[in-house]
């Protein structure tokens, strides 16, 4: 099994998403797990940037840039879907 990065970020990262979910339920739009994610964060102190935008570079190359959803405590990526039941 491969090692976790960044273990206890990770672990209150999926915290607060559960909390969030556990609150909320399903059947809501992106945006709104979204928002109350991010109030969620915001409560337990977590740090956090919206939407930065990233350079994608491939073998030197700048391809583009990466709008990441939320970018955690500058190491954690979080790409945030929301999936119909």
């Amino acid at each position: 099994m491969a090692e976790i990065l960044y273990r206890e970020l990770s672990y209150a990262i999926v915290g607060a998403a559960m909390e969030v979910h556990k609150q909320l339920g399903a059947g809501f739009l992106e945006a709104v797990y979204r928002k109350a994610l991010i109030y969620e964060l915001t409560l337990r102190a977590i740090p956090f940037e919206e939407e930065r935008v990233l350079p994608v570079y491939y073998k030197g190359q700048l391809l583009g840039a990466y709008k990441a959803d939320l970018v955690i405590d500058a190491r954690i990526i979080l790409e945030l879907k929301a999936v119909s039941t």
